[in-house]
């Protein structure tokens, strides 16, 4: 069973940083590009930061490009989303998703979540 685990959201203040973790479990981790996307109140999910299967390629929404990076570490089957620089803006649920490439196309797998609120 696929199983992607967020975790690290919480409240920071405007110009904070926080580093957001997805533990993927049950899939060839390798085979997957792996991005975070979010949600914030009253608008559709978009796509924030992706990065490919071998780790050799991100992609970035422009309104985080310059402060978010994305990471992957293919031993610890993890996904990392490091957030600085944050504003108001960027309050959000922040999802961890997972496509597959290759053999595994059309396979897309979804965290549940973690809420990210940016406010003094």
């Amino acid at each position: 069973q696929v199983q992607l685990v967020e975790s690290g959201g919480g409240l920071v203040q405007p110009g904070g940083s926080l580093r957001l973790s997805c533990a993927a479990s049950g899939l060839t981790f390798s085979s997957y590009a792996m991005s975070w996307y979010r949600q914030a109140p009253g608008k559709e999910r978009e796509l924030v930061a992706s990065i490919s299967s071998t780790g050799l390629s991100t992609n970035y929404a422009d309104s985080v490009k310059g402060r978010f990076t994305i990471s992957r570490d293919r031993a610890k089957r993890m996904v990392y989303l490091q957030m600085n620089s944050l504003k108001p803006e960027d309050t959000a649920v922040y999802y961890c998703n997972a496509k597959g490439v290759a053999g595994w196309s059309g396979l897309d797998y979804w965290g549940k979540g973690t809420l990210v609120t940016i406010s003094s």
